[in-house]
């Protein structure tokens, strides 16, 4: 075995006999997993608590009334819950097999739409669709849509992907496909000049072909050129230079500003210290830290839970992914397997960017922090990603778990 059949064999997401039989007969249907159940729960109703003390000062200023963001937090959660119960109880990882290219399908038609009739809500690009009673991002949409599409096209030609015949099958089906789902998708959030949901989808889509069984050299060379596009869309969008020079050099900018948002969140989280000011005593909520309920919800947790309360965070983050991947290690077939891979690692991803942005780590790009960031879609899109793992965790060995 070469060193590149080795770097294969281990990204089997669970024994061989799983890459071979795809989604054939499943196992017997069991409860969904418990723990990762419990650790999701915990996110959301700690999000819940964040949102209504992050909100409350901006909402009462803004719709005189503290309650406006955690109610309609609220209201969407419930919803989605009552949803997420109904695809958990009936679906299985057959029906997401099956399901998989209509959602890309769809995801596709709902890009294409918001560059024609899409809405900026204010933010100067535009990335939604007003539907008047609520507003849909597609860009979150078709995140979904590539992890379901891409764990069908890797599991459906997996014989193909890992053939010795270059050009006829481990580079047409385990790099030309798969680049062109990446880059179809790709290049309707560029349209959007939404670098962060680029760069998402990019390693997002990168990671699904590794997990796939794609050779590595042809990973190395698809992040490069993903990296480059990233790179030229910076360059020709004035938006997004304005974004990254303010990141590097931050000290230069207006205060008052471009930098205003990145400097009053540094000072939130500054300011906590160890144990935090205390839970709804946050300073940086009264007009500093703008909508604190939104991309930068992580300021005002360390802000008033201090350290410990960012480490709590992180750490049920941490568990999250943890108690994901045990659940892809033991899925019931392959396809299933990548499916959880990639909707966890989806979530880590987001998470790293989040915090990475508010830390000045990285440019200020718009990204929400999983299950805390106030929202309606996305929220709900998050919900169900996780009834997505949960319905699987119901054919999982469990001892293996």
């Amino acid at each position: 075995m070469n060193r590149e059949e080795s770097a294969v064999s281990l990204r089997q997401p669970a024994t061989e006999s799983k890459r071979e039989e795809g989604t054939r007969a499943l196992p017997t249907k069991g409860s969904v997993d418990i723990v990762f159940l419990l650790i999701t729960t915990a996110l959301v109703l700690f999000g819940c608590v964040m949102v209504y003390s992050a909100s409350s000062v901006f909402a009462e200023q803004h719709h005189d009334d503290t309650t406006y963001f955690i109610a309609r937090h609220l209201i969407f959660l419930l919803m989605a819950v009552a949803f997420t119960a109904v695809v958990v109880r009936f679906c299985t990882p057959t029906f997401w097999r099956d399901f998989s290219y209509i959602l890309f399908g769809v995801a596709i038609l709902m890009l294409l739409l918001v560059l024609v009739i899409g809405s900026d809500l204010g933010s100067g690009a535009k990335r939604w669709l007003d539907l008047k009673v609520f507003t849909i991002q597609p860009s979150e949409v078709a995140k979904l849509a590539l992890v379901l599409a891409m764990a069908r096209f890797m599991t459906d030609h997996q014989k193909q992907v890992l053939s010795e015949h270059r050009f006829g099958g481990s580079f047409k089906y385990g790099v030309l496909f798969p680049g062109m789902m990446i880059g179809l998708i790709g290049v309707l959030i560029a349209a959007e000049r939404h670098i962060s949901g680029l760069m998402i989808i990019g390693i997002i889509g990168i990671s699904m072909m590794f997990l796939g069984g794609t050779r590595l050299r042809w990973i190395f060379a698809i992040a490069g050129a993903v990296i480059g596009a990233g790179c030229l869309l910076v360059l020709v969008s004035e938006y997004a230079q304005a974004r990254v020079e303010t990141w590097l050099f931050i000290e230069q900018a207006d205060p008052l500003g471009e930098a205003w948002q990145t400097l009053q969140g540094l000072m939130a989280i500054g300011s906590g210290g160890f144990f935090g000011v205390g839970l709804g005593n946050s300073r940086q909520k009264f007009g500093y830290v703008s909508q604190p309920q939104n991309d930068f919800i992580f300021t005002i947790v360390c802000e008033e839970l201090g350290f410990i309360g960012a480490m709590l965070v992180i750490g049920l983050f941490i568990a999250f992914v943890w108690r994901g991947f045990r659940i892809a290690r033991s899925a019931p077939d392959r396809y299933s397997s990548l499916v959880v891979y990639g909707l966890v690692f989806k979530v880590a991803l987001q998470t790293i960017f989040n915090i990475a942005v508010v830390t000045n780590s990285m440019p200020n790009t718009g990204i929400a922090l999983p299950f805390f960031s106030y929202g309606g879609t996305s929220l709900m899109l998050q919900i169900f990603e996780v009834g997505i793992i949960l319905s699987i965790s119901r054919y999982c060995s469990h001892e293996k778990i």
